[in-house]
């Protein structure tokens, strides 16, 4: 069965967000020079709007309280991975998570020591709900 998603972030919204995640609270302007190094006034405007959606989403907070107005990470990466995870897995195995597991495990040549700690967490593992 498909799970519900809560938060869609593209691909350029997520490089945003991955300079909020390496540098904390940032600056439109300090985002659009990591995000496009030889930024012009429309790669501003286009990181500007990336912003104003994440915020909007929930994934961006804004501090309003300084000028120019400082932006940091709403969201983890583990947040973001784990939403990206799922809907790939709704994509590609009807929302089971089991089948695309293991199919990262065949394709990632899984080590002894990773598969002793995945039977851990899976002996650990309760479901939420």
């Amino acid at each position: 069965m498909a799970r519900k998603k809560t938060l869609h972030v593209t691909d350029t919204e997520f490089a945003v967000l991955r300079v909020l995640w390496q540098n904390g609270k940032e600056t439109a302007r300090r985002i659009t020079e990591e995000v496009y190094p030889n930024c012009t006034a429309s790669d501003f405007a286009t990181v500007h709007s990336m912003l104003k959606r994440l915020e909007a989403k929930g994934a961006v907070k804004r501090d309003r309280s300084t000028h120019p107005h400082g932006f940091a990470a709403a969201v983890t990466e583990s947040d973001i991975a784990g939403l990206k995870l799922a809907e790939l897995a709704d994509q590609l195995s009807d929302g089971s998570m089991a089948p695309f597991i293991l199919h990262l495990m065949e394709a990632q040549k899984l080590s002894q020591e990773d598969a002793d700690a995945i039977r851990k967490m899976l002996k650990n593992y309760k479901p939420k709900g």
